[in-house]
């Protein structure tokens, strides 16, 4: 148990003072009722906050309760989504929409145990809509979180080992002020975001620097240990722009389940081993579309990065070849659209840049 664990009474009350001055101002916060701490916190699962805030005021004027969330279409959710990625965190937050109606009453559970059966909500989200929701007294344990509570205690563990998450959570709960939760998770959180932040820590305006250990030891910016990054994959992608001799263009819709489920996109696929990008899209369009095409010239290359590969889409020009029809064979469905609809059919970054990027040509 670390040394300075004997002050916890006093670094709860000096960061909730620290807070009650500095806390920043969000809409859920305002209004910390269970739905809007609920949507806030999935949207907050991985992507920054400054990304979050104009995606939660379109949301909650979208979808005001959790009935006419529960009640809306999947694509409209999707739509609303756009651009904010991981996009299994809108359809879980759907789903657990109408779960929450069918099962709980229409009222969000307030227990861990409950708010866990919801889909997409695991440990930390639980606690913090559990806490700041409805004043549990759970501790919480987040990104920023884990970085105040490594250096303050000083863990040499790697931040997302099995020890150090025992640790973390186990010291977050010891120093968790009864009755005031809600206040210090979020008290932690803001800490993390504006002092003790990843890279350069502005320990002079820490309110808990006389109890940090490793500013104590120096090493503040060498903590928390991060264990060696293996490297990300690199996939080759193909894609085809079919176009029909009346001007429309062919979308493909991807099951709802996986990487964009039931977004749409322009049909097509990974590489294999051993075939040319042409190749590779003439088989991926036979075997979700039960169609033939004729590959033409690219049209454009893209990059982009995920949480655990990273890949070059090449674009192509295609036709379908005469008497060729498409199927929804391995697609949920498909549409043909003019390119000044497809802004009304949700799409991943590079597909909706290309659909950009079409409507702009034909202008």
């Amino acid at each position: 148990m670390p040394s300075n664990l004997s002050n916890a009474p006093k670094i709860a009350n000096q960061l909730l003072d620290w807070y009650s001055q500095n806390a920043r101002e969000f809409p859920w916060r305002s209004h910390p009722e269970p739905y809007s701490v609920l949507v806030s916190e999935i949207m907050l699962q991985q992507t920054r906050m400054e990304t979050v805030l104009p995606y939660y005021q379109r949301w909650m004027s979208a979808f005001p309760t959790l009935k006419e969330l529960s009640e809306s279409d999947l694509q409209e959710v999707l739509t609303l989504w756009e651009g904010l990625g991981f996009y299994g965190r809108a359809r879980n937050l759907h789903k657990a929409a109408k779960l929450v109606l069918s099962d709980f009453n229409g009222q969000i559970p307030t227990t861990l145990a409950e708010l866990e059966t919801l889909p997409g909500v695991g440990r930390y989200t639980a606690a913090a809509v559990s806490s700041i929701a409805f004043g549990a007294d759970e501790a919480a344990v987040d990104g920023n979180i884990r970085r105040v509570l490594s250096r303050l205690f000083n863990i040499e563990e790697p931040i997302r080992s099995t020890q150090a998450e025992e640790s973390l959570w186990g010291l977050a709960e010891v120093l968790l002020p009864v009755g005031k939760a809600g206040d210090f998770n979020q008290a932690l959180m803001d800490l993390g975001s504006l002092v003790c932040t990843p890279k350069k820590p502005v320990c002079i305006r820490c309110p808990l620097q006389k109890y940090c250990t490793s500013f104590g030891l120096g090493i503040q910016e060498e903590r928390p240990v991060r264990a060696e990054k293996k490297p990300i994959p690199h996939k080759l992608v193909a894609a085809a722009i079919i176009r029909r001799t009346d001007g429309l263009f062919l979308l493909a819709q991807r099951p709802e389940n996986g990487l964009f489920g039931g977004l749409w996109e322009f049909p097509g696929g990974k590489k294999e081993n051993g075939e040319t990008l042409q190749e590779a899209l003439v088989r991926e369009i036979q075997e979700e579309l039960s169609a033939e095409i004729k590959v033409g010239e690219e049209f454009g290359s893209y990059q982009h990065t995920l949480s655990h590969f990273r890949f070059t889409l090449y674009a192509f020009h295609c036709t379908l070849i005469v008497g060729s029809q498409p199927k929804a064979i391995e697609v949920k469905d498909f549409v043909w659209v003019k390119p000044h609809e497809m802004k009304t059919y949700p799409m991943g970054k590079i597909d909706r840049l290309i659909a950009e990027e079409l409507l702009s040509e034909t202008k």
